[in-house]
């Protein structure tokens, strides 16, 4: 089974409201880090800015604004076709990104496929990591003796 789910786009980086600039991307999904989608814009050759943020903040911005302080999302039309908005905020700088919406859409619904939403955390395997420190007697702790 395939543990990542990746999709190369073209966003528009929006700079004003008559310029915008093509920005190649690409859009990663790891099951291994379930919570989060991982975008990389390619700037320049051999230069790439990476942001990663909760995969659900990206689910509902398809749907509906949402987001607030650093990532913002909203779904759109732009001269008739469907867009989704991202927001990005840093002490950098902020930018203005337009991506065209089905082929995000589509990327989610394979993340989604991947790993089902309510299940990420069965994926970190915590349960089994803090069963496994509870099931053995530590070095040098004191064993229960009965009376």
């Amino acid at each position: 089974m395939h543990t990542v789910v990746e999709c190369e786009l073209e966003l528009e980086l929006i700079v004003s409201p008559e310029c915008s600039v093509p920005v190649q991307a690409t859009l990663t999904y790891r099951a291994a880090d379930p919570y989060a989608v991982h975008i990389t814009f390619r700037i320049a050759p051999g230069h790439a800015v990476s942001w990663a943020f909760a995969r659900d903040l990206l689910v509902e911005g398809v749907f509906r604004p949402c987001g607030h302080g650093d990532v913002r999302v909203w779904p759109t039309k732009v001269g008739g076709r469907a867009v989704v908005l991202l927001a990005l905020s840093s002490p950098d700088g902020d930018a203005l990104l337009e991506a065209p919406a089905a082929p995000v859409a589509d990327w989610l619904e394979r993340t989604l496929r991947l790993v089902p939403p309510g299940s990420e955390a069965d994926r970190l395997g915590m349960d089994e990591g803090l069963a496994g420190l509870l099931a053995r007697p530590q070095e040098g702790a004191p064993v229960a003796e009965d009376e």
